[in-house]
């Protein structure tokens, strides 16, 4: 019984109907970056190929997508999941990409990480490079695919997780491919249907990654936006991880509302001006309190007097408010 409690946690947060069975999960609002609500963030385990996030993007921001490469015996060692390519193949990175996101091709992930770094080991301390660069405090990097079963895998949280999520969500050309639902290969060599299933079954679902090994179980990543909600969610070891998704969105956009602290131009907050060049607000529960504190030119925000987000200020000058009308007027 101790170890069935351990690796499952039923959770009725709030008065929630959603009902979480699984090792931990994670709620983050990408547009004001913080944590909406979360169980066990803090676990640490294989994350499996949900870890492609993060050779995805590095491939994106450091390889032209048009380069056609030569398929070599990297892929000697991909095994699991893969798309099939063959040694001496002629391919693009751009086809690599969506191999690895869309179908988690383990060989595309060992071709893309040699193309882009010369070599898997190079490509690997870009990954934890990267990983440091955006405070994913808990996480380190072994491979670019998430195959566990010769090392650790990667091991990281849903916390971390949805930190490189929401990193990757800036990037427009990441977006386009982890939003594909079809994709037809620039070779003619075939199609591939992405394996996110709420791409197909929510509507406002934008993008995710699936993963699954024998120690890592289910892990799943997914992003919805409705209206002006843009949310984030991570699970490990949901069975049901799709169906919890998608109510938990659905539960999250009903009860959110949107509270502007300061509309743009120059606000005083204790008495003292500063310019704020767009609104400032933050999303949150119908019955949740929110307040700020302001600290050393930063302003603090909690909600229900727990600290959620960090906001540098700029102090006023008389031009900012010339440069807010000039641009005002380019736009329209």
């Amino acid at each position: 019984m101790k170890l069935l409690m351990s690796l499952f946690f039923v959770l009725n947060l709030m008065g929630s109907k959603v009902e979480f069975i699984g090792k931990s999960y994670i709620v983050y609002d990408h547009i004001n970056d913080y944590v909406v609500e979360s169980y066990n963030e803090g676990h640490i385990q294989s994350v499996a190929s949900i870890s492609k996030i993060m050779t995805a993007v590095l491939v994106i921001e450091n390889m032209d997508l048009d380069k056609e490469i030569t398929v070599d015996h990297t892929i000697d060692k991909a095994y699991g999941s893969c798309v099939y390519i063959h040694i001496n193949d002629k391919i693009t990175i751009q086809d690599l990409l969506y191999g690895l996101m869309l179908r988690s091709g383990n060989d595309c992930a060992l071709m893309l990480a040699k193309a882009t770094a010369g070599s898997v080991e190079k490509f690997v301390k870009m990954m934890n490079d990267k990983a440091q660069e955006l405070n994913m405090v808990d996480t380190s990097f072994s491979n670019p695919s998430g195959l566990d079963e010769e090392d650790d895998g990667n091991l990281s949280t849903v916390k971390d997780m949805a930190l490189l999520y929401d990193y990757c969500s800036s990037n427009p050309v990441f977006n386009e491919i982890v939003g594909t639902q079809t994709y037809r290969r620039l070779d003619g060599k075939g199609t591939w249907h992405n394996k996110n299933r709420l791409l197909k079954e929510y509507e406002y679902c934008v993008g995710g990654k699936t993963g699954y090994t024998k120690k890592a179980k289910r892990t799943l990543i997914t992003r919805a936006v409705k209206d002006n909600n843009d949310l984030i969610i991570v699970t490990f070891n949901c069975g049901n991880d799709f169906e919890f998704h998608q109510e938990k969105y659905e539960e999250c956009f009903d009860h959110y509302e949107h509270v502007t602290l300061f509309d743009k131009g120059v606000r005083s907050i204790d008495g003292e001006l500063f310019f704020f060049e767009d609104d400032l607000g933050i999303h949150h529960y119908h019955d949740e309190n929110v307040s700020y504190q302001l600290k050393d030119d930063q302003l603090l925000i909690y909600i229900n007097q727990q600290y959620v987000r960090k906001v540098s200020l700029q102090k006023y000058h008389f031009t900012d408010v010339l440069q807010m009308i000039f641009r005002d007027m380019l736009d329209v």
